[in-house]
């Protein structure tokens, strides 16, 4: 190995002072004093100035010669003196030129650092979204909404994209965000030196999204674990929340996240809520209305005036909210509890309020209460169902193990798409299934040929699947439309025997969707994106809506209305409250039949409506409650 020599080491140091701005700056202030002191002094010496200045004085002279090319017009006397502030003129043209440039390439660094998102985010108490997908226009949309009353707050977003993109798409796809400042940065969520960036120890919360749509699950546990076991992270817990597609990997993720994380399985959310909204017409509109920020929310509320009392007198004591259940004191959570539940200190309602403020006792003496319009209609008995599945993606089989637990004995699914292994699949899981049985055709689920040979009105239920596995969203929800618009022409002919659920990829594709006139339509990203939402800004609520997800647990139920009320007569919904209590169940809300294709009235549902107001109902309304069966 050569020996390192003292000029190779004076090398290497001034390569090293070379490579930096400041050492930049040093090197050319240094040459500056360099020439001005050494022609000073020069001049000075030999005598040569004509005005016989001192060393400060023509140091100075020799300052403004490097700084200003004209002053050597105004210079006089001999040559050597000329040749002299000549050579200070030239020197300081070289290095003010190069001064100019070190600073120019400096601002054009800075600038590019600036537009590629890598200056650090300076904030505290914000929103930290970790990876790019199209949940993050909704997610800041209903932000916006939701902290409009606040001066001021901030949503920071780390991913792997460059950072002028993501603003450009975010003003052309939410547009004005109010008082919530949105900033980009470009970096991966996965790497702990890029989360550095966004600041996460000061984060209120954290969202995970998965920007990979061939791998989505690798990355969103990949982001925890950079989060969760950073060596330098802070003390106190994280509070993030996340969806897992893949139910498989959701116990990877809890190992990795353990209590500071809340995960969706979200393949496995979508098909509970296709299960339950085929069977629920109006369903996922009612959970729109309860995950988005601009109506009624979900809340949790310690009210001393009801210690004491049983959940049946808290149910009419409320005139602006609509109880759902009891968070008791240790955490547990109880929706539609029985009604002679008695609560405790410490204990909380969980309400549908417009605002926490909302949820107050009315403080009525009375409570309006028509006990002549009551109906106590006879439980009805269960018959077996007939559900047609019209398309495949990776929801079917969920969507069909769901079913089995709501639909009697001798119930049938019959599958239609141009999947082939679709069969096979079916055809594997039959003797899985407790309840049902299937069926499975292969065909163009756009045909209309094909559709009136599977006779669709003698269906109880129909739902259209995406091809969201094998098509892009625009094709898939293309297609979709095509068949939702043959099934309205079918059930327009039939006198509308069978209820149409649709699932559409693309939010900007349901008023296009509406024209058809589904019964109701899942559009599952929405959907995911506001329950990831939901859970980020109050994590109390993920357990109420694991409860009605839940087959066991207590779920939303659209009920006719005259089993509950005198249809045609006026009744407060006090009195509706009244008739499913006496039923064992909650009314939150009411869905008017004649405003089911009506998007300027929610399609007809109202949760919390005012308890006070008068109603009439039709035959064919619904009322809205919560029950176990």
């Amino acid at each position: 190995m050569p020996q390192l020599t003292i000029r190779n080491r004076l090398h290497y140091w001034f390569d090293n002072t070379m490579s930096g701005i400041t050492g930049l700056f040093g090197w050319l202030f240094v040459a500056s004093l360099l020439l001005i002191g050494l022609v000073s002094l020069l001049v000075v010496a030999t005598g040569i100035d004509p005005e016989k200045r001192g060393l400060g004085a023509m140091a100075w002279n020799g300052l403004m010669h490097t700084l200003s090319t004209s002053s050597i017009s105004r210079d006089q006397g001999e040559w050597p003196f000329l040749v002299a502030m000549l050579v200070l003129t030239f020197g300081g043209v070289i290095l003010i030129s190069t001064t100019i440039g070190v600073v120019t390439t400096s601002l054009k660094s800075r600038l590019e650092d600036l537009r590629r998102g890598r200056s650090v985010v300076a904030e505290e108490g914000h929103t930290l979204i970790l990876g790019w997908s199209p949940r993050v226009f909704t997610i800041l949309s209903e932000l916006a909404i939701a902290h409009a009353h606040l001066p001021r707050h901030c949503v920071a977003i780390l991913a792997e994209k460059d950072k002028v993109k993501m603003e450009e798409e975010i003003r052309a796809k939410v547009g004005n965000t109010g008082r919530t400042r949105v900033v980009c940065r470009t970096g991966n969520p996965i790497d702990p030196a890029d989360l550095k960036i966004v600041n996460p120890d000061t984060a209120r919360s954290i969202i995970v999204l998965a920007s990979d749509p061939k791998d989505p699950d690798t990355q969103v546990i990949n982001s925890i674990l950079a989060l969760t076991h950073d060596s330098h992270r802070r003390k106190e817990a994280f509070h993030i929340a996340a969806a897992i597609h893949d139910p498989v990997n959701l116990e990877a993720a809890r190992l990795v996240g353990r209590d500071e994380v809340e995960l969706l399985s979200s393949d496995d959310l979508i098909a509970r809520i296709a299960a339950q909204t085929c069977r629920e017409s109006g369903l996922s509109i009612a959970f729109s209305e309860l995950l988005g920020f601009d109506g009624d929310e979900i809340y949790f509320h310690e009210e001393a005036g009801l210690v004491g009392r049983t959940f049946g007198e808290a149910l009419l004591a409320f005139e602006d909210s609509a109880l759902m259940g009891i968070g008791f004191r240790d955490g547990r959570i109880r929706l539609a509890p029985p009604v002679d539940t008695v609560f405790r200190e410490g204990d909380r309602v969980i309400a549908i309020a417009r605002d926490g403020n909302a949820i107050r006792l009315s403080g009525l003496p009375t409570v309006p209460i028509e006990d002549g319009a009551i109906r106590r209609a006879a439980p009805a008995t269960p018959a077996p169902d007939r559900t047609l599945i019209l398309g495949w993606n990776r929801h079917a089989l969920t969507i069909i193990d769901q079913l089995d637990h709501y639909v009697s004995p001798g119930s049938l699914v019959t599958v239609v798409a141009d999947t082939p292994e679709a069969g096979a699949r079916l055809a594997a899981r039959q003797g899985h299934w407790k309840t049902l049985c299937s069926t499975f055709r292969q065909g163009d689920t756009t045909s209309r040929r094909l559709l009136e040979e599977l006779d669709v009105s003698s269906y109880d239920h129909v739902i259209v699947l995406s091809y969201s596995d094998a098509l892009d969203t625009q094709h898939a929800d293309a297609r979709t439309l095509i068949t939702l618009l043959h099934l309205r022409t079918i059930a327009s002919r039939d006198d509308y025997p069978f209820s149409i659920v649709s699932e559409i990829l693309d939010a900007r594709k349901r008023e296009l969707a509406e024209v058809a006139r589904a019964d109701d339509f899942i559009i599952s990203d929405r959907l995911i994106s506001l329950l990831l939402l939901q859970i980020s800004e109050n994590p109390e609520v993920a357990a109420v809506f694991r409860d009605i997800f839940d087959p066991e647990g207590a779920e939303l139920h659209f009920k006719r209305a005259p089993d509950y009320v005198a249809p045609g007569e006026p009744v407060t919904f006090y009195t509706v409250v009244e008739s499913a209590k006496r039923r064992g169940e909650v009314a939150v809300g009411y869905r008017r039949q004649a405003d089911a294709y009506d998007a300027a009235k929610f399609y007809g549902v109202k949760l919390n409506p005012p308890k006070s107001e008068a109603l009439r109902f039709e035959e064919r309304d619904r009322i809205i409650v919560l029950a176990e069966q």
